[in-house]
This record gives C-alpha cells, structure tokens and sequence, in this order.
C-alpha cells in the first residue's frame, strides 16, 4: 500500500527500515523523520507522518512480541511512543486551529 505519494514509499518499505532500525537498537525512539532520513528521502507535505507512526507502532510491537521482549519494557516503551503521539498530534491540530483565517 502506498502510504507517502510525494516520495512513493509504500508500507512494506517503511517496515523494512523499521525493522533494520531496531536491529541497531531495540528499544530506540523511531519517528518519521528518522525513518525517512534512513530512506534517504525526506518528509515535503508530510500528510502521511499519522500514518507513518501507527506503521511505527505496530511494527516495532510486532518486533519486539518475536523476540519475547519483557511485557515491562514493552508496556514503558509503547506507553512514551504513544505519548509522543498524542503529543505531536495535539500539536499539529492546534497549528492549524491558529493559521485559520476568516477571509
């Protein structure tokens, strides 16, 4: 599934760099910019970063689920990645809510 249509990047190739960025080390913080600059590509609209953290999310849930990770380490890691989550979405809607302009 195509899930970046400014840089054609497509899920199964986000989850490949997911995984190799977790190969290096395990319980990292990976956000989107991270993954794209591992691609070599960098985020232009960024409509597609939402998307790219639940990929984020359930890979690395799936990851660490394969090599019977510790369910303490698992629940303190995903808690601080959906916290960043909330965080930057939080955020991004209250951008917008400030540029709104009446015309």
């Amino acid at each position: 599934m195509l899930v970046c249509s400014c840089n054609y990047i497509t899920d199964k190739e986000i989850r490949e760099v997911i995984v190799e960025l977790l190969d290096q080390d395990c319980w990292q913080l990976i956000v989107p910019a991270k993954v794209y600059h591992a691609m070599g590509k960098r985020g232009r609209c960024c409509g597609c970063f939402p998307n790219v953290v639940d990929i984020i999310i359930k890979t690395t849930e799936e990851y660490h689920a394969e090599r019977h990770s510790t369910s303490a380490e698992v629940i303190d890691y995903m808690s601080r990645l959906r916290q960043f989550h909330e965080e930057n979405r939080r955020a991004d809607i209250e951008r917008r809510q400030q540029r709104h302009r009446a015309a």
